[in-house]
């Protein structure tokens, strides 16, 4: 094809919307209503949907990859944000390195697997 990509951006779910919306929003994504079950997160060039719609199976298997330019400052921002005290069900998992770069994690309220990671060598 040669028509030029833009964007991708993945539809997610969640069990709670108004908890999840106000997690996306501490994780300093801005949020646009679409709808009243709807929203788009963007920051900067990364965009999102995120649905009141929770299919327990489908949000046990979404993992999401944002490549961060340092992970070692990313992780210690996700610290001071206070996730796991404000969203009970929020796990951050610390960095750990691989042959290919470092990576941390985050589980969103409803389970959401992010990886945020920084790749040694593009």
């Amino acid at each position: 094809m040669k028509q030029n990509v833009k964007s991708i951006r993945p539809f997610i779910g969640s069990e709670n919307f108004e908890e999840s919306r106000n997690f996306y929003k501490d994780l300093g994504f801005e949020e646009v209503i679409l709808d009243t079950k709807l929203s788009v997160f963007k920051k900067q060039e990364i965009a999102f949907y995120l649905q009141d719609a929770y299919v327990k199976d489908w949000i046990d298997n979404t993992m999401l990859f944002i490549e961060v330019e340092n992970v070692e400052a990313f992780w210690q921002e996700l610290l001071g944000l206070n996730l796991t005290e404000k969203y009970k069900s929020a796990r951050l998992t610390p960095i750990r390195t691989m042959d290919w770069g470092k990576e941390c994690f985050v589980h969103d309220p409803a389970g959401i697997l992010w990886h945020f990671g920084e790749f040694f060598n593009k």
